[in-house]
């Protein structure tokens, strides 16, 4: 099982997410066993305005590298520019786990290094898996603003 973690706060995020998640469904050798809610969450440690956020979780043949690569294709397909370290964005696609492969290459690191600082990754996931997620790790996070979305 692999999760991605899904997040946009520029045009109509909630589409863009919503449209993320049938996308990822769509990958090559690819099945979407579960997926999040939609949060609402405060730019954490980035800009602009809200994001929308979600958690997917996968069943892949795909290996981690290309699993990332076809992640990145998506990524452009909606337009997304990084015109600096954690711009505004129309789509981010996040590799967090891929079963329990550890890696750390310039270009990939698993599990995601920063997953458990993040609100707007640990409660979507805590509602898809909630055996990853534990109770210090969510409240440790507590005073970052996040919302379920109906």
């Amino acid at each position: 099982v692999a999760c991605v973690a899904l997040g946009a706060n520029l045009g109509d995020a909630v589409a863009t997410v919503q449209q993320a998640l049938r996308d990822v469904a769509g990958l090559p050798s690819t099945q979407l066993i579960k997926a999040s809610s939609l949060y609402r969450s405060v730019p954490y440690e980035a800009q602009g305005p809200d994001f929308i956020n979600a958690v997917a979780l996968v069943r892949t043949q795909l290996s981690p590298i290309d699993l990332l690569h076809a992640l990145q294709a998506l990524e452009l397909k909606s337009g997304r520019e990084r015109p600096f370290k954690n711009a505004p964005r129309t789509l981010d696609l996040d590799l967090i786990f891929y079963a329990d492969v550890v890696l750390a290459t310039p270009e990939l690191m698993l599990p995601h290094p920063r997953w458990h600082e993040r609100a707007f990754v640990l409660q979507p996931l805590a509602e898809v898996w909630p055996e990853r997620v534990s109770a210090a790790q969510l409240s440790a996070v507590q005073g970052q603003v996040i919302h379920r979305m109906a």
